[in-house]
């Protein structure tokens, strides 16, 4: 958390992100508190053995189900998922083309 940063379209990268979405292996009241004193906002799933249930957003996480399914799509090529890329700018741009192909007309769609 303390390394990455969030990149804008303009100006400075912003260091924090404005909300976490993450599945239940994330849900420790210490993760919990780390991302309070930062001000970030988060829709974590509580497990069924915790004592302290909050409130939470189906739909924003709903979302991150997207997400995940098309990293998994994009890991299906191969030289995306053994990392052949050396340099991060053409592991970048081999995301791009797989994101390319995927997203248009070419790609298989069940």
């Amino acid at each position: 958390m303390e390394q990455g940063a969030v990149r804008r379209s303009i100006g400075h990268p912003q260091l924090r992100p404005k909300r976490v979405v993450a599945d239940k292996g994330y849900t420790s009241a210490k993760f919990r508190r780390y991302l309070r004193r930062r001000g970030i906002r988060y829709t974590i799933p509580r497990r069924k053995n915790e004592k302290h249930r909050g409130r939470f957003d189906k739909e924003k996480y709903r979302g991150r189900n997207v997400v995940e399914r098309f990293i998994n799509r994009i890991k299906q090529f191969r030289r995306i998922a053994t990392r052949y890329e050396k340099r991060a700018k053409n592991f970048a741009a081999m995301i791009t083309l797989a994101a390319i192909f995927l997203l248009s007309q070419f790609a298989y769609r069940p």
